[in-house]
């Protein structure tokens, strides 16, 4: 992996909600009080992220019981931006279709979960390639692999 840049490996607080809110619909509270082990163990991460205004926790950081909460999450989430529209495969250097850089869509394959998440973060934050503007509708409809 000589002159490779892997993506940043961090949690984001909006990701451990999405994951939260997965597994409240999953395993509902019996009573409106007790909590599945999954959404306690990432309701702990969230809380503690809040609680230190952390925006984003490193890969590390997170607890084993809360990362397996997570990666059963994110395997229900869109594995890659990608809607077809190639970009990169043309000279650019970031994809006007999906918004990730050359080297993103050269090695994602290679990308941890974690990885991933992190460069969705960034292309749903800049908000600027067709996936998220003129071709919003196509994204929607699933990945195109």
């Amino acid at each position: 992996m000589i002159g490779r840049v892997p993506a940043p490996a961090f949690f984001f607080i909006a990701d451990i909600e999405a994951a939260i809110n997965f597994w409240r619909a999953r395993a509902p509270s019996p009573d409106g009080v007790q909590l599945s082990a999954q959404v306690a163990a990432l309701a702990e991460v969230y809380a503690r992220m809040a609680h230190a205004r952390q925006r984003a926790l490193p890969e590390a950081d997170m607890p084993a019981a809360a990362l397996d909460a997570w990666l059963i999450w994110y395997d229900s989430t869109p594995d890659t931006p990608c809607i077809a529209i190639c970009s990169t495969s043309q000279g650019d250097a970031r994809c006007k279709g999906c918004g990730r850089s050359f080297e993103e869509v050269q090695h994602w394959l290679s990308y941890s979960p974690v990885q991933k998440r992190a460069v969705w973060q960034r292309i749903t934050q800049e908000g600027t390639a067709l996936r998220f503007t003129r071709y919003a509708e196509r994204a929607a409809e699933g990945p195109a692999i």
